[in-house]
């Protein structure tokens, strides 16, 4: 299961702590890759800039993305992902503190699998991450590459 890696794309890093917390107590023991903004998002799905030297055919098995990201926003890496064959099928979950209907409607319109409402207390986030990370990288099928 280690090969099965989870790209966090997040710009808090009190939300990026608090998502790698849960993660672990929530016994997912796959690694973590972490994106601040949304150019480094892509450039990690594509291995390019200082992500160049990445093995292409190691994706991700999941992508949980905020919406709100300095540089690229959310919608516009799901848009891309969704537009380029190699990254096309990746889920994608969001996982926002965005309350507004219209984030979650353009989440979905672009391509989400899922829209997440960080909760703001922490054992209810910690459920909600754990929960993803068990779903995501245990329960569902991935589609054959």
């Amino acid at each position: 299961m280690k090969d099965r890696i989870i790209l966090l794309v997040e710009d808090n890093p009190d939300d990026e702590e608090l998502t790698l917390r849960a993660l672990r107590l929530g016994n997912v023991a796959n690694d973590v890759a972490v994106a601040r903004d949304g150019s480094e998002a892509l450039d990690f799905l594509f291995c390019t800039g200082s992500h160049a030297g990445r093995n292409p055919a190691q994706m991700p098995t999941v992508v949980l993305l905020d919406l709100k990201l300095p540089k690229l926003g959310g919608i516009d890496v799901l848009k891309r992902m969704r537009a380029d064959p190699r990254t096309r099928l990746i889920p994608v979950v969001v996982l926002t503190s965005s309350s507004e209907e219209e984030d979650m409607l353009r989440s979905y319109e672009s391509g989400a699998n899922s829209y997440v409402r960080k909760p703001v207390e922490f054992a209810a986030f910690a459920t909600a991450v754990s929960q993803l990370g068990v779903y995501w990288m245990l329960l569902n099928q991935a589609p054959p590459r």
